[in-house]
């Protein structure tokens, strides 16, 4: 018999591969490496500490070259002795097919070519998040258990679903991904929807510069996806595509719902969506800063989190 110690490091340990290649447009400055917490934390460090609870065994960062030496110093000299770290670059440059981006373009392409930069050092299922939102712990185990489940299938993804209630900034509009779901909790679709806020009692959204109803309790997309190593062909593929129409653009982006859609139009795919009661926050605007650093405050006096946590 094997002690449930033992048991544990026989199961499948999923991935956590965070996005922190992008640096924050609206609040100036390397807001991945804003510590928050108590001790300093960044709110990476609270979705490693949990994704560590939940039993993820490797975590994979994307970032950018030119801020490489200040994220190896602050960020992951901390996690040494504690859980394997790998890095992997977002470059502009660093596109398939033979094509060049056009010298003008300044901004990277988007968090799923962000996503396609760990296809040489993922072969497990994995979780994305970004780096710079806290997902609570509740949906690190949801995503967890679900990407343990699909140990050596294919084309069974998931996304955790946050009610957005629990995503809303009181300093402004906040941009979402509204999931459309069918009878069996799959995803049929996401739509982008901006400008979302309380207002006077109501939630609304800015459509075409006029202020519309949003819907109550609705499920949105945080970028907190689970997947099976096989999206990365599928992701390469997509790219191309996108390449084709779009290598010379400047601006345009390459987004993981894009290829999510395709993947569940063309039937491919499923994609649960699995529902969070985790409340949502982070640093969207500057004035977002101390109401997110009281917020941790409170979490670490209800002892959900140790007063330092690396």
């Amino acid at each position: 018999m094997f002690h449930p110690e033992e048991l544990k490091q026989l199961i499948m340990k999923p991935t956590l591969f965070i996005l922190a290649a992008g640096m924050g447009s609206r609040y100036g400055g390397l807001k991945q490496l804003d510590g928050l917490g108590p001790s300093g934390e960044t709110i990476m460090d609270y979705s490693v500490y949990d994704a560590l609870r939940a039993g993820f065994g490797k975590i994979v960062f994307v970032i950018r070259h030119d801020f490489e030496q200040e994220f190896r110093e602050k960020v992951i000299s901390k996690y040494e002795g504690h859980v394997p770290v790998e890095v992997v670059f977002q470059d502009i440059n660093d596109i398939p097919g033979g094509y060049k981006p056009n010298p003008e373009r300044k901004k990277p392409w988007g968090t799923n070519h962000a996503v396609l930069m760990g296809k040489d050092v993922i072969k497990e299922p994995f979780a994305v998040i970004n780096a710079d939102d806290y997902y609570g712990a509740e949906s690190f185990q949801i995503l967890a258990d679900f990407l343990r489940s699909v140990e050596g299938k294919k084309n069974c993804y998931c996304m955790i679903g946050f009610n957005v209630e629990n995503t809303l900034s009181e300093n402004g509009g906040v941009s979402r991904g509204l999931c459309e779901v069918d009878g069996e909790g799959n995803l049929t679709g996401v739509t982008e929807c901006h400008g979302i806020e309380r207002k006077n009692g109501k939630l609304i959204q800015i459509v075409d510069e006029k202020e519309v109803s949003f819907p109550e309790g609705a499920p949105v997309s945080m970028n907190m996806w689970g997947f099976t190593p096989d999206y990365f062909d599928y992701s390469t593929k997509s790219f191309l595509n996108f390449l084709a129409k779009n290598h010379d653009e400047l601006k345009a982006e390459f987004y993981i719902p894009t290829v999510v859609n395709e993947l569940i139009e063309d039937g491919t795919i499923s994609l649960k969506v699995l529902p969070t009661p985790s409340k949502w926050f982070g640093v969207t605007y500057a004035a977002d800063r101390p109401a997110t650093v009281a917020q941790f405050q409170k979490l670490v006096d209800e002892g959900l989190y140790p007063a330092k946590l690396f």
